[in-house]
Formats: structure tokens, C-alpha cells, sequence
């Protein structure tokens, strides 16, 4: 009966209920939209704290674009329908080539205790004004930026700073213009005059450091090109020089202190000095790897390239800005793909540098790519996107010296082997015929005027077919060099060890020592040899047979002592099983 009345009740409700849920339903949605808008319609206050800095202007002012860049600061207070929208707490603003970025923000009262200074850290922008009413109800103009000689500036800086007045009793108002062909995305901030003295300090010890590794990087290069008579050298010297010019012109330190007086050319010398860093710096890449002598078409490709490059160096010295970031992106993405593919190429055709420049390389590109992201309005301004390129850059550079230091060690070796092949046996490293029987030709002789014994021996290989039988060509090749190996681990510094043909080793074994020391020498040899050899099957073993001498007593010349030794290893029957042999006394 209950569930009855109560289904009953439900059923007649149910009109009611359906508009009430509908109700419900909106107010609940209405609620949280409204409580989602809140944060949006709160903005930060601009509170001018001196234990804050540096002070964000963040959302406290309001924007507008102007598409002409044609208003006055008079038109663009007095118009009322210009559609101002709140400045980004941190973001990206969309401004294009031949755009005005219009920012009005208001100080509150604060007490003026310090001189405080509105930073834009930024040295690369093109122009930054800031007007304030004077007592005549007049706009007062500060300028700074590329445009404008650094001396005219309101404060001499490396990137612009306008001074901001205020007073502890009413508010103050500023509209700020930025005019910049690459578009805007640094912060806009405020510091005190204290501030900047000491970030200055910070900033002025890194890139003293900077400079130093960049003239030390250049001297090096100077005194290896002059030195070595080697082309890389110049190259690292150029690329050294011109990644510490870029760094001045990209920090504004050349804007401030080399060409204060030529806003034309501060404007242009980051982009023009950026080209020529690059061209140099692949011409470097091509040189350490010897492109020139292993691939004619990639060399042929990179000289297109640094020509390119210095073509659009002029270009870009002589066009405005809005068309030097369509000009410089393209080039800014070929030469590190061009160059990461040389040293990629390299290494994979054995190359022993091209790893280590390939990995040194890597940073470089990533922080470029940053960088094009940023010239690009992908990212907003920031260390990275800034100073990462000469940040990896200077990681790069010693990189490139050591490796610099290692090929120069290598070419002189290689030198010195070319030289010494008529001497050595290259490939064992061990000396030839003639300069054993040379230093036999000594020896006999010290032998005889210090009346002591010294020692011959002749070392046969005489398991080769059996090896290229048994485990292939391969091992049968290798087993000589192994051999020639485990006699210089033998043999003491004043001894010397020689190839005098294919299967055939020498040693000289210097005295004084008797005929029983002298017994010991040949079978310490042979069990040397018979040792397991890296990278060798266990059972592929050197078998070798010995013949010693003791000299002058078992022979007076070199000459006669290789032939009685000669002809005493050729008439040993194959299927002997004894290793060692000693020559008779001389008669």
C-alpha cells in the first residue's frame, strides 16, 4: 500500500521536477563559468618593491596595435575606441613589420626613495619610447633602441632603460611604444638603479669569461695556423673571433662602447656578424674532416654555401628589417644541417673526428633551433632562446681545439710513418731488413770492443697455411701482426725487434750475458707466443721456430750471421717438433 501512494506521488511530480532540473542545471554551469572569470578579472597591482625586483609589469597595463604605425601619442590617448586589451602576464605579442605596440600603464603613489627605471632586456630592439604629461600638460618623449645612437639614449645601456618618475601621492600615468621589425616578446620590467648596478656586475664577469675564451680560442688558432702551416687553424682563429663580435653585438655592449655613435649599423651588425660566424664555422667542420680530399661534390656543396652566406652578409647590411629575418632564416637552418650531415658522414665513413664533432655540434643546433623558434614568434624571449646559441657555442669551441690538437698529432705521426717507410715495416711498425742489419752491424761491433756476448735471433711463422686452413684468410692476415706485437712486449727498450719478410721476425738482444742467459731467450719467445690472441679463436696459437746466435762469437759480420742463420731455420724437416736452435761456434 505504502509503495503504492509513493509511486503514485513520484508519477504526479514528475512535471515539476523536469523544469526544476533545467533550472538547477544552468545556475550550476552559471556558477562555475563565474567562478572560472574570476582569476581572469583580477590583475596583478604593480607594487614598486625594492626587496622584489626586478618588478614585472605583467598584466597591470592594457595594449593596442597600431596596424599603420602611423598615430601620435596625442591620437592614441584621445581616440576611445582603439579596443585596448590587458598586456600577458607572460606571452607573446602579435606584432608584425610596420606595426606600433602601444602600452599604457599607471604607477601608484609610492614613495620615491630610489631612482627606478623601466627595463626592457632586450638589445636587439629596434625602438622603445615612453611619454609621461608633464606640469604643461605636454607628452615628454624618452627614446632608446637600435635606431636611435646609443649617446642619445635617456640612460647609455646595453639594452633600454627609461626612467620612470613618480610621486607618493598621485598615481602616474605612461603609455609605452615599442616599434621592433622581428616582433616583441621580452618582459617589460622595473628595477631600481641599484639593481641594475649590480646585475651589471653578474653580467660583466660572464662575459669578460666569454671574451677571454673567445681572444684565448683566436690566439690559439693564429699561432697553429703560423705555426703548423694548417688551414683549420684559421678557420678556428675566424670562428673564435667572430663568436666574440657576435656576443658584443647581441649583448648591446657594442651598441654601447665599439659603435655608440652608429645606430645604422648597431642595427644591422647582429644579423651580418651571425652570417659570417657560420660560413666560418662550417668551413671549420669541412676542414678537421678533410672534405675536400674525400668528397668533391660535398665540398663543392659546402663552398656553395659559405658563398651564399656571403652574399646574404651584404644583403643583409643593406635591407631594412622587416625583410633580414625572411633572408636569415633559411640560412640559419642550412649550414647546422649541412653541418651535422659532413660530420655524421665522416663518422660513419670511419672517420675518427667525426664522432666527437658530430656529439660537439649537437647543443649548437638545438639552441639554434631555439633561436629560429624565437625570431619566428614561436617562443618568447629568454636566456635560452638569446644566449643559448653562443652558450653551447662556447661548450663547441674547446671541444673543436682538442680535436684540433688530436688531428695535428695524427697528421705528424702520419707525417713521420710516410717518412720512416723506407726504415719501417708499416704494418707492424717494427723496423725492416736494412735497418736491422745496420744496428746488428753496431752492436757486433760495441760487442767486440766491450768483449761481451750479444744475441741474434731469427724468428720463423711456420703455421700460416695451416691457420688460413683451419679459422680463413682473415686470422691467417692478423697472425703475423700478432706475433710482431708480442715480440716488442719482449723485447727491453735497448733491444730491437724487425719484420725482414712476410713470416720471417729479427731480434737484437743487447749483452753482456752468457751462453746459459742466452739459452732461455728463444723458448721464452716461443711460449710467448703460443698464447691466446684477442679477438682469435683460443686454439689459432703461433707456431714459431728460433735461431740464435751470440755475436761476434758465432759470426763477425752482420752478413754472415743472417745467412748462417738462414740456412739453418731452411733446413729444419717440416715434421720437426723442436722450436729452438742454436748456432755453432764461427770458424
Amino acid at each position: 500500500m505504502f509503495f503504492e501512494v509513493f509511486s503514485a506521488h513520484f508519477a504526479g511530480s514528475k512535471a515539476w521536477i523536469r523544469p526544476c532540473a533545467g533550472l538547477w542545471a544552468a545556475f550550476g554551469l552559471a556558477l562555475v563559468l563565474a567562478l572560472l572569470s574570476l582569476p581572469a578579472l583580477s590583475r596583478t597591482v604593480l607594487d614598486l618593491d625594492a626587496e622584489k625586483q626586478p618588478v614585472a609589469l605583467a598584466d597591470w597595463g592594457d595594449y593596442w596595435i597600431d596596424p599603420q604605425s602611423q598615430l601620435a601619442v596625442e591620437q592614441v590617448v584621445n581616440q576611445r575606441d582603439l579596443g585596448w586589451q590587458q598586456t600577458p602576464a607572460r606571452g607573446i605579442y602579435p606584432l608584425l613589420p610596420g606595426q606600433s605596440l602601444w602600452i599604457r600603464f599607471i604607477v601608484p603613489p609610492a614613495p620615491d626613495m630610489e631612482r627606478w627605471l623601466l627595463e626592457i632586456p632586450y638589445p636587439a630592439l629596434d625602438r622603445a619610447s615612453l611619454y609621461t604629461l608633464d606640469s604643461a600638460g605636454q607628452w615628454i618623449e624618452q627614446r632608446a633602441g637600435d635606431l636611435t645612437p646609443v649617446n642619445l639614449w635617456p640612460t647609455p645601456h646595453r639594452h633600454p632603460l627609461l626612467v620612470v618618475n613618480f610621486n607618493a601621492e598621485d598615481p602616474t600615468h605612461y603609455i609605452l611604444r615599442i616599434d621592433n621589425a622581428q616582433g616583441f616578446s621580452a618582459p617589460i620590467r622595473f628595477v631600481s638603479s641599484g639593481h641594475v648596478l649590480r646585475s651589471e656586475q653578474q653580467v660583466s664577469l660572464f662575459l669578460g669569461i666569454y671574451f677571454g675564451l673567445a681572444l684565448l680560442g683566436c690566439t690559439a688558432g693564429l699561432i697553429g695556423a703560423f705555426w703548423l702551416r694548417d688551414r683549420a687553424y684559421l678557420y678556428y682563429a675566424a670562428c673564435s673571433a667572430l663568436i666574440g663580435l657576435t656576443q658584443v653585438a647581441i649583448t648591446g655592449v657594442g651598441g654601447l662602447h665599439l659603435w655608440p655613435d652608429s645606430p645604422a649599423w648597431t642595427d644591422r651588425s647582429l644579423t651580418v656578424l651571425a652570417t659570417w660566424m657560420l660560413v666560418s664555422l662550417l668551413l671549420l667542420n669541412a676542414t678537421v674532416v678533410s672534405l675536400a680530399q674525400r668528397s668533391r661534390m660535398l665540398n663543392l656543396l659546402v663552398w656553395a654555401a659559405a658563398l651564399a652566406g656571403a652574399g646574404l652578409s651584404v644583403a643583409l647590411a643593406l635591407t631594412d628589417s622587416a625583410l633580414r629575418i625572411t633572408l636569415m632564416v633559411p640560412f640559419l637552418v642550412l649550414v647546422p644541417v649541412l653541418m651535422l650531415a659532413i660530420n655524421l658522414w665522416a663518422w660513419r665513413r670511419g672517420d675518427r673526428f667525426g664522432g666527437w664533432l658530430l656529439l660537439s655540434a649537437a647543443p649548437f643546433a638545438l639552441s639554434l633551433s631555439l633561436a629560429i623558434a624565437r625570431y619566428l614568434q614561436w617562443l618568447p624571449l629568454s636566456f635560452a632562446t638569446e644566449q643559448g646559441v653562443l652558450a653551447s657555442m662556447a661548450l663547441q669551441m674547446p671541444a673543436m681545439l682538442v680535436v684540433l690538437v688530436l688531428r695535428s698529432q695524427q697528421r705528424r705521426e702520419n707525417r713521420r710513418r710516410i717518412q720512416g717507410l723506407d726504415r719501417v715495416d708499416p704494418s707492424t711498425g717494427l723496423i725492416n731488413e736494412q735497418v736491422f742489419v745496420e744496428r746488428m752491424a753496431r752492436m757486433i761491433a760495441r760487442s767486440q770492443r766491450l768483449r761481451h756476448q750479444g744475441a741474434v735471433l731469427m724468428i720463423d711463422l711456420v703455421n700460416s697455411e695451416q691457420v688460413r686452413r683451419d679459422f680463413g684468410r682473415r686470422a691467417a692476415e692478423e697472425l703475423p701482426l700478432r706475433v710482431a706485437e708480442r715480440l716488442l712486449s719482449t723485447a727491453r727498450e735497448i733491444d730491437s725487434a724487425a719484420r725482414l719478410s712476410g713470416q720471417r721476425f729479427g731480434m737484437l738482444v743487447e749483452g753482456p750475458f752468457s751462453a746459459e742467459e742466452a739459452a732461455t731467450l728463444g723458448p721464452r719467445i716461443v711460449a710467448r707466443c703460443l698464447m691466446p690472441y684477442k679477438g682469435l679463436p683460443e686454439d689459432c696459437a703461433a707456431q714459431i721456430r728460433v735461431a740464435y746466435a751470440l755475436v761476434p762469437r758465432q759470426g763477425p759480420t752482420a752478413e754472415i750471421v743472417l745467412g748462417r742463420l738462414a740456412q739453418r731455420l731452411t733446413g729444419i724437416p717440416p715434421e720437426s717438433k723442436r722450436a729452438v736452435f742454436m748456432l755453432p761456434d764461427y770458424k
